[in-house]
C-alpha cells in the first residue's frame, strides 16, 4: 500500500539507499517461490528498517514474524559487535529458506531462529532488548506489546508494521473485520500507554515507532 502519489513515491525510492544484492536475490526468490510475497518488507521499507537499526545500534533485537527473513537481515545491519537478533515465526516450512539467506549474509552467526507461538517463546528469552519489530498476525499485536514491554530497556524502540492497514483503520469498521478492529485498538493503546511515546509514519502500510520511557 502506497499513500503517496506514485511519482512522489518513485522519487523517494530513487533517492534513497539501494537494495543490497543479497536482499535483491531474496526478494526475487520470495516472489518466485513463496506464497503471499506481499508480506515481504520490500526494498524501501527495508532501507528504513536498516537506517533505524543503525541509528539505534542495538545489542539485542527481537523480531516477531520472520516470513522469509528479509526484515531480519535489514535490522541485523545495525547490530553492535557481538549483538544478537532473535526472530520468531510459526511457519516451519520457511525455516530452511530463512537460514540459507541468513548464512549467506555477514550476520548468520548472530541471527537465532525460534519456531512456534511468540507468546510462548518470548517469556523464555533471557535478554533485555534494545529494538523490537512486530510484524506478525495483527489480532495479537496488543498481546505482543504486553509480552515484550517489560523485556525492553528504557529508551528501547518498538517498531510496529502495517498499522494503517491499507487505510482501513481510518474508515468505518466492519464488525467481522477482526484485524482492523484490533489494529485500531493497538494504535490507541500506543497513543495512551504512559510507558511509551509514539509516532506513526505513513511509510508503505504504516510503521509505528514507539520509545519506552
Amino acid at each position: 500500500m502506497h499513500f503517496l502519489p506514485e511519482h512522489i513515491d518513485n522519487y523517494v525510492v530513487k533517492h534513497s539507499e539501494n537494495e543490497p544484492e543479497l536482499l535483491q536475490k531474496l526478494n526475487r526468490e520470495t516472489h518466485q517461490k513463496i506464497l503471499q510475497p506481499r508480506m515481504l518488507s520490500g526494498d524501501y521499507q527495508g532501507r528504513v528498517l536498516s537506517m533505524l537499526s543503525k541509528l539505534i545500534q542495538p545489542k539485542y533485537i527481537l523480531e516477531i514474524g520472520t516470513y522469509t527473513g528479509y526484515s531480519a537481515l535489514c535490522l541485523a545491519e545495525g547490530l553492535t559487535k557481538g549483538g544478537e537478533l532473535h526472530t520468531i515465526d510459526v511457519n516451519e516450512e520457511l525455516v530452511d529458506f530463512q537460514r540459507k539467506y541468513f548464512d549467506a549474509s555477514p550476520f548468520g552467526e548472530q541471527i537465532y531462529q525460534h519456531l512456534g507461538n511468540a507468546l510462548d517463546i518470548i517469556p523464555e528469552l533471557d535478554h533485555t532488548f534494545d529494538l523490537v519489530f512486530i510484524d506478525a498476525d495483527k489480532p495479537n499485536y496488543i498481546n505482543y506489546f504486553h509480552a515484550i514491554i517489560d523485556k525492553l530497556r528504557p529508551g528501547g524502540i518498538i517498531l510496529s508494521d502495517n498499522v494503517l492497514w491499507s487505510g482501513k483503520v481510518a474508515e468505518p469498521i466492519n464488525d467481522k473485520d477482526t484485524s482492523t478492529k484490533l489494529l485500531v485498538e493497538y494504535n490507541q493503546l500506543l497513543k495512551e500507554d504512559s510507558r511509551v511515546e509514539t509516532v506513526i509514519l505513513p511509510i508503505r502500510d504504516g510503521l509505528t515507532i514507539s520509545r519506552k520511557l
